[in-house]
């Protein structure tokens, strides 16, 4: 008779243990379900909503500047973005002419998406850059010369000086064309809450998939007087996931380190942060087992312990220091207990008992705690079983 070897435990979700604030006002749902499929626990705060694109006066306003004379190049920087325009454009009346005049111009598409949207509406593309980068389309405007040319820009949600302003440096008269303005949300309580809970550090990343909704957040701390406790804790414990480079341009001008997957879609995002969230967690062998910290728990040997504030505090202030002893003044400190009460440390480190075993936290008569450190258990990089 064949023997079938058992097979190991398939350990907790990659993102189980970790919060993670969503910000989306566009496809929330999606993002969120992608994340808590893998895991985590996710507090959404819409940052922005979106105008309707039939009541944009401001919109109207750019697509009549652009009729009233021809077009020597029109960039188009999302699908979403241009269709909703030609289908405002149809609402008022201006689909016929609005499509005459970009058929006379040059259209260069930003990405794939953008290039399907100038197709479906009947319209042939020039050019589009691979990288489905805004700096390429500029880099390839600029080197065929703009001086003297009317240029439209389809912007989505957030303005782009730089590149507006590099047009216009070159001679280029740019017509600005506000697709999709963002603005604050009605509600803005969760925005606040999350805000709170970013400058708190209770929060282990911030999925954003728009620079509007950055904008936004980092406006509403300015508002709060949260803006220098948002700012370091994202350049630190929290981290900031962005779908693409546009979307991180704001963050990064406030050096403000972001990640981005290779491509900026949102399967990818998610995947990302699955990717680089739990790696920057070490694994720590501990009283002859693997320890992880997340965010509201602890991983012991591939099984997921969730743990209350104040122990998981504790113990945070134990694996920063592996092996060395903690009295409790400093655990008190690390747990920002007001009482300074040394029976609150014991009372932590018996629940952190209870719950990962005896053996991880260590008492060391008359000085204090020590996490059971034992990197000399690790041979060839794997834990000895001994």
């Amino acid at each position: 008779m064949t023997t079938v070897p058992a097979t190991a435990p398939a350990g907790p979700p990659p993102l189980a243990g970790y919060t993670v604030g969503v910000t989306a006002a566009r496809r929330r749902e999606e993002l969120s379900a992608l994340l808590e499929r893998r895991g985590a626990r996710v507090v959404g705060a819409p940052a922005i909503r979106i105008v309707p694109l039939a009541d944009d006066t401001e919109l109207l306003a750019a697509t009549r500047e652009c009729l009233a004379g021809p077009l020597d190049a029109v960039v188009v920087t999302t699908g979403i973005g241009f269709r909703g325009w030609m289908e405002a454009a149809d609402g008022w009346g201006l689909g016929e002419p609005l499509t005459a005049t970009l058929r006379s111009a040059r259209i260069l598409a930003r990405g794939p998406k953008a290039r399907g949207a100038i197709r479906a509406a009947g319209l042939v593309d020039d050019w589009s850059p691979d990288s489905e980068s805004t700096t390429e389309v500029l880099e390839h405007l600029l080197a065929g010369g703009v001086e003297g040319h009317r240029i439209a820009v389809q912007l989505h949600g957030e303005p782009l000086p730089d590149f507006v302003t590099a047009l216009q440096a070159a001679g280029a008269q740019v017509v600005e064309v506000p697709v999709y303005r963002w603005v604050p949300p009605e509600d803005i309580a969760p925005l606040h809450r999350l805000v709170e809970l970013v400058a708190a550090r209770q929060l282990d990343a911030v999925a954003f998939t728009s620079a509007p909704a950055v904008v936004s957040l980092l406006t509403t701390a300015a508002d709060l007087g949260r803006l220098d406790a948002v700012r370091d804790a994202l350049r630190s414990d929290v981290m900031a996931a962005c779908v693409g480079p546009v979307t991180a341009a704001p963050l990064e001008r406030a050096d403000i380190p972001t990640v981005q997957p290779a491509r900026s879609r949102l399967g990818a995002l998610v995947r990302e942060i699955v990717d680089v969230l739990p790696a920057r967690n070490r694994i720590l062998p501990v009283a002859g087992g693997d320890l992880q910290l997340r965010g509201h728990a602890v991983v012991l040997d591939g099984e997921l312990h969730p743990l209350p504030p104040g122990p998981l505090a504790a113990l945070r202030a134990l694996a920063r220091h592996p092996g060395v002893v903690l009295d409790r003044s400093a655990l008190l400190a690390a747990m920002a207990c007001e009482t300074g009460d040394g029976h609150a440390v014991e009372m932590a480190v018996a629940r952190l008992r209870a719950v990962l075993g005896p053996r991880v936290v260590q008492t060391v008569v008359k000085r204090g705690y020590r996490l059971a450190y034992e990197p000399e258990a690790r041979t060839d990089g794997c834990l000895s079983r001994r």
